[in-house]
Order: structure tokens, then sequence, then C-alpha cells
């Protein structure tokens, strides 16, 4: 299944865009934002827990990248509310669950295969969180390829100050706006090389997800396997 493959092209889904398909698993549904392959694929997914809902304990050889958007997140006996940045290095395994429902963003088979350190961060922790020029910011990781972390951002703040190596951006609060377009709480863009000064928080300001580098480097399947 290929759903936005071409890394090298824009990409968009707005919430108002999501068209939710089961998963292998009752109970548990996902909106596709990129794909490449099948149940086993390079995914970038919003991915729905309805109540007590859960899967059986699996591994992931490529890794796993989440962070949770609302509801409880769960592994095992490890709890996880909205705010939670969780990040599982390849050939880790885990049993995910949600006892009271839960939302998150879902990034599988995309770290580097010689990554090996699992990262948990509770992005509602204020000591996370640094301010300058005017924006505060929650680093979540940062390697020689790539750097994730969120920014809240004030109303009129430019994204991105300067050229970017390709981004990925998660609306987590508020908007962005860019131009006469809205993106909502919930929008996902992927952005090739490039300039965009016109990428702005929008009215009530911004909180987002963004990641960098990633995508000048992207890592296939085959290449996470070995």
């Amino acid at each position: 299944m290929l759903v936005n493959a071409d890394l090298s092209l824009r990409a968009l889904v707005t919430p108002h865009q999501y068209q939710w398909t089961a998963s292998p698993q009752a109970g548990v549904e996902r909106v596709m934002l990129d794909r490449m392959g099948g149940e086993q694929a390079r995914a970038t997914s919003v991915v729905r827990y309805a109540p007590d809902s859960c899967f059986p304990h699996h591994p992931h050889p490529g890794g796993e990248e989440i962070f949770v958007l609302s509801g409880t997140f769960s592994e095992g006996h490890k709890h996880y509310p909205a705010g939670w940045y969780l990040r599982s290095p390849p050939g880790s395994s885990h049993q995910p669950s949600s006892a009271e429902g839960a939302v998150i963003f879902v990034k599988l088979w995309q770290m580097q295969p010689g990554e090996s350190r699992p990262v948990r961060i509770d992005t509602r922790d204020v000591s996370r969180w640094t301010v300058r020029n005017g924006r505060q910011c929650c680093p979540l990781f940062a390697d020689d390829i790539e750097h994730v972390r969120l920014e809240r951002m004030p109303a009129g703040a430019i994204v991105f100050s300067g050229p970017v190596d390709g981004a990925e951006v998660l609306v987590v609060e508020g908007s962005l706006r860019e131009r006469a377009q809205a993106y909502e709480r919930g929008s996902w863009l992927r952005l090739p090389p490039g300039t965009y000064p016109d990428l702005v928080a929008g009215s009530s300001g911004a909180c987002v997800y963004l990641k960098t580098g990633h995508l000048a480097n992207p890592v296939s399947l085959a290449a996470a396997s070995c």
C-alpha cells in the first residue's frame, strides 16, 4: 500500500480529511498519513483506541515513535496520558492498550538501525521546556540525522525562520495558517526542502510537533530490517 509515499513531495492531511480504517485488532482504528507497505510498513498514522481495547504483545523491528494526543495510552502496567512522548528503538516490543480510550500519533519503521535508547518524556513537565526568542521548546529527541521537538509559539510567529531540509509538522494545539489556508488542531504537513515564510501560528497561537532532518536520510523497510 502506498499513501503519500513520495517523500520528496509536499503532503497535507487535515482532520476534515481523516479516513478512519480498521486495524487488524478490534477497537483500534487508524488514519494513514503516509505509508509504504502492508501491515509491516514504513508508516505515519493517527491511531484511535476505543475504551478497553488492546493489541497482543508484539515486536517493533524498525522501532516506533508515539505522541499521545488524548486519553491514556498504556504499555503493560505503565500508563501514559496525553502529552507523553514515547520512542522505542528497533528490536523493542510491547503490549499496548487503553482502558479509557486514546488517540495517538504513531511513526513506524523510521529509526536508524543503530538506535538503541528508549525515550519516555512527559511534556507536561514544565522543567522540560525552555524559552527562546519568544517561543517555548520541549526537545524530544536528537541525533546526527533528525531532531524532534514540541514548540509553542504566539500568534503570527513564523514556524521556520529559515530554510529547512524537509520537515514534518503536526498541530497539537491551536492552529497554523498559510496565506488563506488554516490548519487546525490535528492537521499534519510534510514539507520538502525549502523556505516557508507564510507558515505561521494562528490567531490563538500554536503548539506543534516538529521533526526535521529525517526526510533527507529516510530509512527504508529493508534497511531497518537488517
